[in-house]
């Protein structure tokens, strides 16, 4: 009678856009000034690029291993929170304030990012544009 442990299993990656977000959300609560972010997607750039836009990180690089890529984050010190919305909800035009309510501290900032026929962007440019999509996550 032997003991056979079972064949080793890798850990799938279920979410790329959730790690990234996790892993700049624990270097800014540990006070980093940058950040690793592996692996890399497109979803992933154009969330930063949001984030970017409203001034809650710094400049990001998208380094090449060919594989899958890696980003290095610059940190500002601005960002409180940031996460992932799963599974990406629906979002009309109208529902757009109850989710302003139920995920963001306040009115005055913030902002959830929404994934929308016109592209990816937050709910108040979706709101410019009259536009409804499925939330992909929020930072503050």
């Amino acid at each position: 009678f032997s003991w056979s442990s079972p064949p080793l299993q890798k850990m799938v990656r279920q979410s790329t856009l959730a790690d990234c977000l996790k892993c700049i959300a624990n270097a800014e609560k540990r006070g980093k000034r940058q950040v690793l972010v592996r692996p890399c997607s497109k979803v992933v750039i154009k969330f930063l690029k949001v984030m970017q836009k409203h001034g809650y990180i710094g400049d990001f690089e998208v380094v090449d291993n060919h594989r899958s890529h890696k980003i290095v984050v610059e940190l500002n010190g601005r960002l409180n929170k940031c996460g992932v919305v799963s599974p990406r909800y629906d979002v009309q035009l109208d529902q757009m304030e109850n989710w302003v309510a139920n995920l963001l501290p306040s009115r005055q900032f913030g902002f959830f990012v929404l994934t929308t026929s016109r592209g990816i962007m937050d709910h108040e440019e979706a709101r410019r544009k009259h536009t409804g999509g499925k939330i992909l996550g929020f930072f503050y």
